[in-house]
């Protein structure tokens, strides 16, 4: 008698997963098709079936290892199941479409409005938030390199350098719209003083990762300090430098978004959200707000990417798969 477990029978789990979602969408299909149709005991009974259908099939799809594939397609599905219940449910409690429009609708509205969200994008993500980003890091890396290289500045700049971290975002935004304009730019402001104490942070604490073993080795080779600062320090700090970039591309993308909020030209996600917001278009808000959504995810996942590229032999990447 041979037992297996969903490690050893990985095409278990994900034929599990997949037929419960096929039963799943013929339910939502064949039950949903008369929306006027009071929802009895059975519909509700066939409800509960399907999530446990669907806790089960996530289950075994998250105990499976060995591959990335396996945390793509748990996630995928996991996803995929969340909109499945939305969808449902909405339908199925008939709830206001200002209060929570269906997945359905955002697809639909996303579609109908694809050539508006697409210069709202460009707008906001192009210009202002890859520009602002790009600065941001920049100044928080070069002057997290000059502290280091001073010691002496590190009591003058980097209380400075943490003041601006606790400006409030509401506070500076309509300053930089006075200042800049109404234009990218100033949103591009916003997006420099949101990522540069972050950056400028994780860099000055990988700077000092580097082992004194080694260092004293290096020093032992009479090594200048752009040498070690090039073949040991930069390649220690590289974990640390990578994680602010990835956390400052989502806050990149949330404060440009806010600062919109406080005076922008005709385009842009923030100015969508919050003119659609006052005249009730919930699902064109819903659509820009998931253009922002994939946006920062694809984002991050670009950069963790280039992070196992970047610091393969690290071991905080190398015991990633």
């Amino acid at each position: 008698m041979s037992t297996h477990t969903p490690n050893q029978r990985p095409w278990l789990a994900g034929a599990w997963s997949l037929t419960a979602l096929g039963l799943a969408m013929y339910f939502l299909f064949s039950s949903l098709a008369a929306t006027d149709t009071p929802k009895d005991t059975l519909f509700w009974a066939a409800t509960a079936t399907l999530a446990v259908l669907a806790v089960l099939g996530i289950q075994r799809l998250a105990a499976l290892e060995g591959s990335t594939w396996y945390a793509l397609l748990t996630a995928a599905v996991f996803g995929l199941w969340i909109l499945y219940f939305w969808q449902l449910l909405t339908v199925a409690l008939d709830v206001p479409r200002v209060l929570l429009p269906a997945p359905w609708l955002i697809v639909v509205s996303l579609q109908e409005h694809l050539p508006v969200l697409g210069s709202d994008f460009v707008q906001t993500v192009v210009k202002a938030v890859l520009v602002g980003w790009l600065l941001g890091c920049g100044l928080g890396f070069g002057v997290a390199l000059a502290i280091d290289r001073l010691p002496f500045l590190q009591r003058g700049l980097l209380p400075i350098a943490s003041l601006t971290s606790t400006i409030p975002l509401v506070g500076v935004a309509p300053i930089a719209v006075m200042w800049f304009g109404f234009d990218w730019p100033s949103k591009a402001a916003v997006v420099v003083l949101m990522t540069f104490f972050p950056m400028l942070v994780s860099t000055l604490a990988g700077l000092k990762a580097a082992d004194r073993l080694e260092r004293e080795l290096m020093h032992s080779y009479a090594a200048s300090y752009g040498r070690t600062l090039w073949s040991l320090r930069l390649p220690s700090a590289l974990p640390f430098i990578f994680s602010a970039l990835k956390i400052n591309a989502t806050l990149a993308l949330i404060g440009a978004i806010v600062a919109e909020f406080f005076g922008s030209p005709t385009s842009g996600l923030g100015f969508r959200i919050s003119t659609e917001a006052t005249r009730m278009n919930m699902p064109l808000v819903w659509a820009a707000v998931t253009v922002s959504a994939v946006t920062g995810s694809v984002a991050y996942a670009l950069l963790a990417a280039w992070e196992r590229r970047a610091a393969f032999w690290h071991p905080s990447v190398r015991g990633k798969k």
